[in-house]
């Protein structure tokens, strides 16, 4: 008995998988499907978190100070604004320098620029914040600073990315709890009509001295093979799929770089494979420990 055990529990599970092969089929397709939506939404967070990095690692905070200044003052400037708590790097652009990255930024058309009678750009020091969310009181406590004229920073779609960042997060794990419920269902429906079919059975091996454990085993097989196939379904899809997206993209909309770190892709396959396995298994767990339960009373 020991050494058949484990034949027999593959034997049992396949047959049981066979006999209810539509229900198996719409396990298995659920599980895929609520897979596929996970590893699309896994990697649609990542790359808008990728593209708010992106973009917050260009955030800058610029400070304008008064024509009148001395350069003894705007030194004295700098020094406040590098002490402040959040400051991760401080550049002093001077109006001469900004004049000229303004005639290279118009291109071929900055000669325009050359006919001025006097420079129009006030020295600057551009900041950039150690955390995004430092922008904003940074700003303003840069504008209580004496010898300061104006502060500018672009916050605001940031702010704007961060919340969809958020709002896709939330809703992506939602429809993942609902269509991994939905999938722990139809799994412990499929194995509980295989328990059903086999009751007879099932009955007489308790009066022969089999364990609960000796029972459950085939049906434990039974999802955790259904969980394994949907989970491998999900995995091709995700991945091909993902990987001509960034082909196509590579070649059409080069401006547009998406997360391609085979070791990030590893570790969301594997992640959906463990779900798969956990899904299948705790489907068939909840199933038979009913009817064993209900057996008993």
């Amino acid at each position: 008995m020991r050494f058949s055990t484990p034949i027999n529990s593959v034997r049992e599970a396949l047959i049981g998988l066979l006999r209810n092969g539509w229900m198996t089929l719409a396990s298995v397709s659920i599980v895929a499907v609520s897979l596929i939506i996970l590893g699309g939404s896994v990697l649609l967070v990542m790359n808008a978190d990728y593209l708010a990095e992106r973009l917050e690692s260009k955030l800058e905070i610029s400070v304008f100070l008064q024509e009148d200044l001395e350069y003894n003052q705007v030194k004295e400037v700098g020094n406040e604004i590098s002490a402040t708590t959040g400051v991760a790097e401080l550049k002093y652009v001077s109006r001469e320098t900004a004049l000229q990255e303004m005639k290279q930024s118009f291109g071929s058309r900055g000669e325009i620029l050359e006919n001025l009678e006097e420079n129009p750009f006030p020295d600057a020091y551009r900041i950039k914040a150690e955390k995004a969310d430092q922008v904003v009181p940074l700003a303003k406590s840069f504008e209580q600073l004496e010898g300061v004229e104006t502060v500018r920073y672009g916050k605001g779609v940031v702010e704007k990315l961060l919340s969809i960042t958020h709002w896709l997060r939330l809703s992506s794990m939602t429809l993942l709890g609902i269509l991994g419920v939905a999938a722990i269902f139809l799994i412990a429906t499929s194995i509980r009509m295989s328990v059903f079919a086999r009751r007879r059975e099932i009955a007489i091996m308790k009066m022969l001295g089999a364990t609960n454990w000796y029972i459950r085993m085939p049906f434990l097989l039974e999802g955790l093979i259904m969980g394994v196939l949907g989970s491998l379904l999900a995995i091709a899809v995700v991945n091909l799929s993902y990987a001509a997206l960034v082909n196509k993209l590579g070649t059409s909309l080069s401006f547009i770089t998406l997360v391609t770190g085979q070791q990030v892709l590893t570790n969301i396959l594997v992640v959906l494979l463990g779900l798969g396995l956990f899904i299948g298994v705790f489907g068939s767990l909840i199933s038979i420990h009913r009817f064993l339960k209900d057996e008993k009373a």
